[in-house]
């Protein structure tokens, strides 16, 4: 699993995304890279990118309630820390992909690992 606390500068290759004008505070953004759903949360003005698949049933993510650092899953309620994809609450209990944020020049960029 993938979690950005641990990434390797050089096992990363950051991919743009779009200006940060596109995820204003308390918002979101969907992107596909590959085969990665992703979302990405402006929480409190700080960007993290998340898998956008709930490893509880395999179900969409990034829509659920966002508390705080957390995301609630949509569907049964799941939890987890879209700063580190830790899972917090059950029923889940494996974590999902945290991906590394960069801003550079006014543009958002998501650090994936290099195939």
């Amino acid at each position: 699993m993938f979690n950005y606390t641990a990434f390797e500068e050089s096992k990363v290759e950051f991919v743009e995304i779009a200006p940060t004008s596109e995820i204003p505070n308390g918002e979101r953004l969907f992107v596909e890279l590959g085969d990665k759903p992703i979302v990405i949360f402006n929480i409190a003005g700080q960007l993290f990118a998340v898998g956008d698949v709930c490893t509880h049933d395999d179900g969409p993510l990034g829509d659920g309630v966002v508390e705080g650092y957390h995301i609630v899953c949509p569907r049964h309620g799941a939890e987890f820390d879209v700063q580190t994809g830790k899972a917090v609450q059950m029923p889940a209990v494996i974590d999902i992909p945290a991906y590394p944020v960069r801003i550079r020049d006014g543009t958002v960029f998501v650090g994936l690992p290099k195939e």
